[in-house]
């Protein structure tokens, strides 16, 4: 499914989203460097094992970085003007190296652009889940998206 223009979605419109994602100490280390993150819990074995959870934690904004990459074919390719906002981002559950995650989506409320006659606001609420069906992630999402072609 590619994304959906603005008069295509109505409010509480949910999709589970098909592709699911085994997270590797590779990914972590990748975006744990990228970002010169140097919190210890990404990136030292002997360091996270001595804390409460006792092994290293995934960077959380891979976590978050993940839940919107998979939404966005279902949702916003080719449709998308632009990200106005990601609000309300929580992470209630730790994610580890070998969680499998998958992603939910609903539409919490539709709007005309004021300044954009040719485009709606979307508000998504994204649901990152680990294989024990936990909430690991979630999050607000306001995007800007392209009127059907009139």
């Amino acid at each position: 499914m590619a994304g959906r223009c603005y008069e295509s979605w109505r409010v509480g419109d949910r999709i589970e989203h098909e592709i699911r994602r085994t997270v590797t100490e590779t990914d972590n280390l990748l975006i744990t460097t990228l970002t010169h993150n140097t919190q210890p819990l990404h990136l030292d074995a002997d360091a996270a094992a001595a804390s409460e959870f006792g092994r290293i934690l995934v960077n959380g904004v891979f976590t978050f970085g993940l839940m919107i990459g998979v939404s966005v074919a279902d949702t916003t390719q080719g449709v998308l003007v632009a990200n106005l906002g990601y609000d309300q981002v929580r992470m209630p559950k730790p994610v580890f190296v070998g969680d499998t995650l998958r992603a939910e989506t609903t539409v919490e409320q539709l709007r005309d652009s004021r300044s954009r006659p040719e485009a709606g606001i979307v508000t998504f609420v994204h649901r990152l889940h680990n294989q024990r069906d936990e909430l690991v992630c979630s999050c607000l999402r306001t995007a800007l998206i392209r009127r059907e072609a009139r």
